[in-house]
């Protein structure tokens, strides 16, 4: 059992990484220096930002369902050639994402607001409710219509009707 002030080396390792990155800047002069003169450097700079990009790009766009077959190939072409034809690799080659209900059914989703749509009207038609409402504005019209009439006359309020 850990006690409460024991610290692991996991812990550790990322306190020294922060404070490290806290007291030195990539801007800093002889850094920008010694990548300006190692090929090493370099290569592991150009690979991180690769790495962001490609994060950046998964992010910002919709991916198909063959991106993980597609990343698991790459995968597989890294590895040792002894490696790539164990049985954990043929998995790895064959495994695709398993899909949320809402992910299966996204490409139908206009339609089915379609039909959904098509049969609310037919329900609304079905129980009358067009009909009530176009008796309630004509009810709605007579009402104004007498209250016009009371007010300015029938002459006057038969031309604003008319």
């Amino acid at each position: 059992m850990k006690n409460k002030n024991t610290i692991c080396c996991k812990d550790i390792r990322s306190r020294i990484g922060k404070f490290i990155s806290s007291l030195i800047s990539i801007d800093a002069a002889w850094i920008q220096n010694h990548i300006e003169n190692c090929p090493k450097c370099q290569r592991r700079l150009a690979s991180l930002g690769k790495v962001y990009l490609a994060m950046s790009l998964l992010k910002s766009r919709p991916h198909d369902l063959d991106l993980l077959k597609n990343a698991n190939m790459q995968t597989i072409d890294s590895l040792a050639h002894s490696v790539r034809h164990i049985p954990k690799a043929e998995k790895l080659r064959n495994a695709r994402p398993q899909l949320k209900f809402y992910e299966l059914i996204s490409p139908l989703k206009n339609s089915i607001g379609n039909t959904a749509a098509c049969f609310a009207i037919l329900f609304l038609l079905k129980t009358g409710i067009f009909h009530s409402m176009n008796k309630f504005q004509s009810d709605g019209e007579k009402a104004v219509h007498k209250y016009f009439e009371k007010n300015l006359g029938s002459d006057l309020s038969d031309e604003i009707f008319s």
